[in-house]
């Protein structure tokens, strides 16, 4: 960690980050892993389909990000889920390549066809939804994941168990359940899941410490975003020595989503130091191809690989970057935009311009023009904007002001 993590040539964030206090709350495992879920868990977004050629440009996108897991899919969904997963595994990108399947023999037997290393294997863990749900007598739940997950582990997979529903569960009953598993079955990792995404961050830490006062085995972070809590409950998860995080490229997954993989890691390196060893300057990339194979809109100002985060239009911070210049824009930003891979910092021109930005401009264009003209200017594209709505492009810009200034110049 350098003398001020805070303030580097890439990002300035807060100093209190790092205060003593602070820091002395914080018990990161020495590396965390990233296992992406997107080709699975971020399919069942309604409405989301990747065929099996998407998956593998996704996959591609994964690798060359970084990612150390990849959850390439089920694959007893389908036959084109099953052929994508082999495929994937056979293209050797570098990342490990898990499947998912339910806690049954038949759906193991299935992820050993596809060659992948490991596989997550899920099973209802709340008596509540094994009861209504499920409709299964609780044994079952228990006996099903024993059976399977020492199967798996006798095929050479590395098993990752995943209980549904854990974070509505009775504590002791589940965890009861979970220590029947590791022991008459197998489990070389345990998920924490909060399917409903329903733990506040304050019970976070209470989840990981009574797990961890019972399980000696590696855990892993796999939340939702119902009320918006993924990104900080994967962080409060991870500094209480939670090694691996669940994530999906831009947030997608069933209901409401998963915990974004772009936001969880920026605001770990850039806030508490904590370099995941992903190649950040490819996020901007990948998550506009997800965005296009899943037809999933990104908001412009969506954290990290929004299109508008480094557009300038409000007059006083169109000065400011004009003031601080390129070189320096962390006075503006809370990072760089190379960072992430998007395009540089530029000033756009709509309602919200200032009378600088509009000088600027003018200056760049090579027009001359006097106080009272720039002001017209000024207002003639305030106007233009407010009709339509929108911000203008630059050809737009230049007639309006070309003309603003030849009708008072006449």
């Amino acid at each position: 960690m350098s003398k001020e993590p805070w303030k580097t040539d890439k990002w300035h964030v807060s100093a209190w980050n790092f205060a003593p206090e602070v820091l002395a709350q914080l018990h990161f495992a020495r590396q965390i892993k990233v296992h992406d879920v997107t080709l699975r868990d971020g399919e069942q977004q309604t409405g989301v389909i990747f065929t099996k050629d998407d998956k593998i440009r996704i996959a591609e996108g994964l690798a060359a990000a970084g990612v150390h897991r990849i959850e390439a899919g089920m694959p007893v969904v389908s036959p084109s889920d099953q052929a994508a997963i082999k495929e994937i595994v056979r293209r050797n990108l570098g990342p490990q390549i898990f499947a998912f399947s339910r806690c049954m023999v038949d759906d193991v037997k299935r992820a050993v066809d596809t060659g992948v290393s490991g596989v997550v294997m899920e099973v209802p863990s709340s008596e509540h939804i094994i009861k209504n749900a499920y409709q299964w007598p609780l044994e079952k739940a228990i006996q099903l994941s024993i059976e399977s997950t020492a199967y798996a582990h006798s095929q050479g997979l590395e098993v990752v168990f995943f209980p549904i529903d854990f974070s509505r569960a009775e504590m002791n009953w589940v965890l009861d359940l979970i220590t029947r598993v590791a022991r008459e079955g197998h489990m070389d990792g345990l998920a924490l899941v909060d399917t409903f995404g329903v733990l506040s961050p304050h019970a976070m830490q209470y989840f990981v410490r009574q797990v961890k006062a019972r399980i000696s085995t590696r855990l892993e972070a796999h939340f939702h975003m119902d009320v918006g809590m993924g990104v900080a409950n994967t962080i409060m998860a991870l500094a209480e020595g939670v090694e691996v995080m669940h994530t999906t490229v831009l947030g997608i997954g069933e209901r409401a989503g998963n915990t974004p993989m772009e936001e969880t890691a920026m605001a770990l390196l850039t806030l508490y130091g904590v370099d995941t060893g992903l190649n950040y300057a490819r996020f901007f990339e990948l998550a506009h191809l997800v965005a296009e194979l899943s037809q999933t809109p990104i908001l412009p100002n969506r954290p990290v690989v929004g299109d508008q985060l480094f557009h300038i239009e409000s007059g006083i911070i169109a000065s400011w970057f004009q003031n601080c210049g390129a070189d320096n824009p962390t006075e503006l930003f809370p990072y760089r935009w190379d960072v992430v891979g998007q395009r540089p910092a530029q000033i756009v021109y709509g309602k919200g311009s200032g009378i600088d930005s509009i000088k600027g401009a003018l200056q760049r264009l090579g027009l001359a023009f006097t106080e009272e003209e720039a002001m017209k200017v000024l207002a003639a594209i305030k106007l233009f904007s407010l009709e339509r709505k929108r911000l203008l492009t630059p050809d737009e810009f230049k007639k309006v002001a070309t003309d603003t200034l030849a009708k008072v110049g006449a």
